[in-house]
């Protein structure tokens, strides 16, 4: 039971202390379940909705980025430009299969 309130209150910090980063892990963290679940099952609206979260994960990051920098403000840049660059690809590719 200690367990479970030590990260419930981690995530409670974590929401009040920098909400905009707080939904960023959120938005990232369902992608990785959406396109784990694409990956097990062959259906694309898994797909499409996991990399629309990454799309819109990495592009609020950059803008949060723009308007305040952080101390790791390069790699979270790289990070985020990287991100955004695959899930683009992802998108052209399954245009392409379509």
């Amino acid at each position: 039971m200690r367990f479970w309130s030590f990260w419930l209150n981690s995530f409670v910090l974590s929401s009040q202390y920098n909400p905009p980063r707080f939904v960023e892990l959120l938005m990232l963290l369902l992608a990785i379940a959406m396109l784990a679940i694409a990956s097990i099952l062959p259906d694309r609206p898994y797909l499409i909705l996991g990399l629309s979260l990454v799309v819109g994960a990495s592009i609020s990051i950059l803008v949060r980025e723009a308007i305040a920098p952080s101390p790791q403000r390069r790699i979270t840049q790289l990070t985020a430009s990287l991100l955004l660059i695959i899930s683009l690809y992802g998108f052209a590719d399954l245009m392409y299969a379509l």
